[in-house]
């Protein structure tokens, strides 16, 4: 892990329970704080009242997909800045650049890779914190990226 002041969360959200469960013993095994949700709209209202410091987002989802949840995310001022790691098919170039245009950092395939999720993961977390060094070095800091709340 990078130099959190406190464990990273990373929020994950997929309708399959077995790749909740693998990607949960993943990050817990790595030290990250993970919280799994098989829905959109329950991950949604989650993360409004307690921001992760990462999402990785399933693309094909019941009721709600990756997509809308993403935009959702992006149009939240207090969730805007967190980075979403989607996850879907492997060679589907329409649903990656549907991924980045509504706001993903990246896109990871399934079946996943252990190694390139955690360094995905790792990777993402740095760049969050260097965020939240850089802002409070500019007197620019807010309370969700001070890492106070958990």
């Amino acid at each position: 892990m990078s130099r959190f002041t406190h464990t990273p969360t990373i929020m994950i959200v997929d309708d399959t329970p077995a790749n909740l469960d693998l990607l949960d013993q993943m990050l817990r095994a790595k030290g990250y704080r993970a919280l799994t949700f098989p829905r959109a709209g329950l991950a949604l209202e989650a993360a409004e009242e307690t921001p992760p410091d990462l999402i990785l987002l399933d693309t094909t989802m019941p009721e709600m997909d990756g997509f809308e949840t993403c935009r959702r995310i992006k149009n939240t001022p207090r969730l805007a800045e967190i980075p979403v790691l989607f996850m879907g098919a492997p060679g589907d170039t329409d649903e990656k650049g549907r991924a980045f245009a509504v706001g993903g950092a990246d896109y990871v395939t399934k079946p996943f890779q252990e190694e390139e999720i955690l360094i995905k993961v790792r990777t993402y977390l740095r760049m969050v914190e260097m965020q939240r060094e850089l802002r409070k070095r500019e007197g620019t800091e807010t309370p969700r990226s001070s890492g106070d709340e958990r």
